[in-house]
């Protein structure tokens, strides 16, 4: 692939990369096939919506009023040299560079580690649930190669995990949020599950379901505690 896939993009966001007013590119393809994928529409690769290079001249416009441009998917780091070529030109703009990543790459991730100032990574269930929520057998060994690479770096790090009843139970979090702390993570992120419509074949994500992680006040202290910041994302 010579050049980026774009198929999307957000010109302002406050909430993709915390503290840093940013846009946001969603790029083409996703090597898993989660249940849940809130962009199914970027599951593969093909021709983006967004020309790259008109797409740069307006980052480069925004020099001075964003902060950081953010690279999400799908699975940003699929395209991988395309991606870190454009990533290191947008950075040589004078932007943060910010990547959501569900790990599965985690040799390509570390190529990106000069250039990437931050991370967003996405730990979607326990181990045994992986390969029902993604599709793949292999993603959570990826995951867990693309964090502890990632730690080691000491750059800024979120690990996220979002809570769909159909995969995540609350012994689930719990199970998530410590192996993360083992591991050195310090920003965890818990994420309410939206569905895009309500799915009444799926009644175990209704709103009283989706809503249990937030509502017990033992769970959340208990989490709390266990890193130096805790987003309840609901």
């Amino acid at each position: 692939m010579s050049e980026v896939q774009i198929g999307g993009m957000v010109p302002f966001t406050t909430i993709d990369f915390p503290g840093r007013l940013s846009a946001v590119l969603f790029l083409c393809g996703c090597p898993v096939r989660c249940k849940y994928c809130s962009n199914p529409h970027l599951l593969d690769i093909a021709d983006g919506e967004y020309d790259p290079e008109k797409t740069f001249e307006w980052i480069r416009s925004r020099v001075g009023r964003l902060e950081a441009i953010v690279f999400s998917g799908g699975e940003a780091l699929m395209q991988g040299d395309a991606l870190i070529e454009y990533m290191r030109r947008v950075k040589e703009l004078g932007f943060n560079i910010c990547l959501h990543t569900n790990g599965f790459y985690p040799e390509t991730l570390m190529r990106a580690s000069d250039i990437v100032d931050w991370i967003g990574l996405d730990y979607k269930a326990t181990c045994e649930k992986y390969p029902d929520l993604t599709g793949q057998n292999i993603a959570f060994d990826h995951m867990i190669k693309s964090l502890d690479a990632w730690v080691l770096t000491g750059r800024g790090l979120e690990v996220r995990t979002t809570c769909d009843p159909r995969f995540v139970t609350k012994s689930d979090l719990l199970e998530i949020a410590r192996d993360c702390a083992g591991r050195g993570v310090k920003n965890f992120a818990v994420q309410k599950y939206i569905p895009h419509f309500e799915d009444a074949a799926h009644p175990e994500t209704d709103a009283a379901a989706r809503e249990q992680f937030f509502n017990d006040d033992a769970l959340r202290a208990e989490i709390d505690a266990m890193f130096d910041t805790v987003t309840w994302r609901g």
